[in-house]
């Protein structure tokens, strides 16, 4: 706007010097220019390579200008190599015992039993077209190797290995909570032989895109023992074994040909026994030493907790 402006007067200015110089009064007509405005914009948006003295982000300017900015949508990255979560999950019975035919539970147990063997067979038929290796007689050898390979893997912190033996969703589930702790683990040996109890085909995304899934049981004779960053045993004993019976998923993607069958998760029943508590390390508070002072030689007693009155 000040630029034409600046321009008129200054042609302005040369006419009258002109005239004056030539001692004749004549007055000469001059383009008149006048400034037009346009229609006012709220926003204006940054010229291509000029650098701004002070860097505002553009589209903090146009928000303070009122100008409205499409949605922005937060989305998650899908893995397709593994499904989200254990489709239709087997139920075991309570105790794992099988109970008589002849009273109502033990029918509806019964019946149970017969739509869920009846849904595996459909599913094996599935596996077994992408899978011409997979069996049920040598398939349960192979799954417990795969449990004790990403157990040991686990205990060694080898995360390549980890990986390639557990699912993307399982391997969060194992690690979390692992950090500045020491893990001792091993299987001794197996009371009774695993066997498959469920097999799933389920699909994703697509009816083609299919992910096998079998659940296994297996009952076997462990030790656990995992020690805190200060070397103090918080959980289980190297020494004392237990019977452990664990009803474990395997999942593989069985449409990839390169796909192979991974721990995905672990099926724990309602009725199973609830987990030992943890002990955890906890700081007592001492007495402030001086650099020329020992611990020892204060006889410093440890302070005991006051009984405190919860509820009368």
């Amino acid at each position: 706007m000040a630029t034409p402006l600046r321009r008129t007067l200054f042609a302005l200015q040369r006419a009258t010097c002109n005239s004056l110089k030539g001692g004749v009064d004549v007055w000469q007509p001059l383009p008149l220019v006048v400034p037009v405005r346009g229609k006012k914009r709220h926003f204006i948006p940054p010229a291509v390579g000029i650098k701004e003295k002070n860097k505002v982000d553009p589209e903090v300017r146009a928000r303070a200008a009122g100008v409205v900015f499409r949605q922005q949508y937060m989305e998650r990255a899908i893995n397709i190599s593994c499904s989200a979560g254990i489709f239709d999950p087997y139920i075991p019975p309570e105790g794992d015992a099988r109970l008589s035919t002849l009273s109502m539970e033990g029918l509806k147990q019964r019946t149970e039993q017969l739509r869920q063997s009846a849904a595996s067979q459909l599913a094996m038929r599935k596996i077994k077209e992408h899978d011409t290796l997979f069996n049920t007689k040598t398939f349960p050898e192979l799954a417990q190797d795969i449990f004790i390979q990403a157990h040991m893997a686990l205990t060694q912190f080898n995360k390549e290995k980890l990986h390639s033996l557990v699912t993307e969703r399982c391997y969060p589930e194992m690690t979390r909570g692992n950090r500045y702790k020491t893990i001792r683990w091993s299987f001794l040996e197996s009371l009774e032989p695993p066997r498959v109890v469920q097999a799933r085909c389920p699909d994703m995304i697509s009816k083609t895109n299919l992910y096998g899934q079998v659940t296994l049981r297996m009952h076997s004779r462990q030790t656990l023992a995992i020690y805190d960053r200060f070397g103090r045993l918080m959980l289980g004993s190297e020494e004392e074994p237990k019977d452990v019976l664990e009803y474990l998923v395997m999942e593989r993607h069985v449409v990839n040909p390169y796909g192979r069958w991974r721990l995905h998760g672990k099926i724990v029943p309602a009725w199973a026994p609830p987990k030992d508590p943890i002990q955890k390390t906890v700081l007592i508070p001492g007495p402030t030493l001086k650099p020329w002072e020992e611990f020892n030689s204060l006889n410093f007693e440890v302070p005991k907790p006051q009984s405190v009155q919860w509820s009368k």
